[in-house]
């Protein structure tokens, strides 16, 4: 998976381009798709530097071997980002977690 095969299940969903952050709790790890996104007058990254940020995001999602989890919840679930209300896919590491949450 790369940061367009990332913002193309985002557009397919939802029709906007989401900004999507990692978020690291003290026994999970989540992806949450923000409110955000690139088309917004105000969104504060470039083309090129939200591509290069979703790129990072599917780099880790790769080495987890999470990207098909991802892309079948955001495929299937009926939420969606509101202002101050993002979308959280927690991510299954299996038994890779551990290394991951120290």
């Amino acid at each position: 998976m790369t940061g367009q095969d990332l913002q193309q299940i985002l557009l397919d969903k939802w029709g906007v381009s989401y900004d999507m952050q990692l978020r690291r709790m003290p026994d999970k790890i989540f992806l949450q798709v923000m409110w955000k996104y690139l088309e917004q007058a105000s969104f504060p990254m470039s083309q090129t530097d939200y591509l290069a940020h979703l790129d990072a995001i599917a780099d880790y999602l790769n080495s987890w071997e999470s990207a098909d989890q991802v892309k079948t919840f955001i495929l299937n679930t009926r939420e969606k980002p509101r202002l101050g209300k993002a979308v959280s896919i927690p991510l299954d590491l299996g038994s890779r977690s551990s290394e991951w949450l120290v």
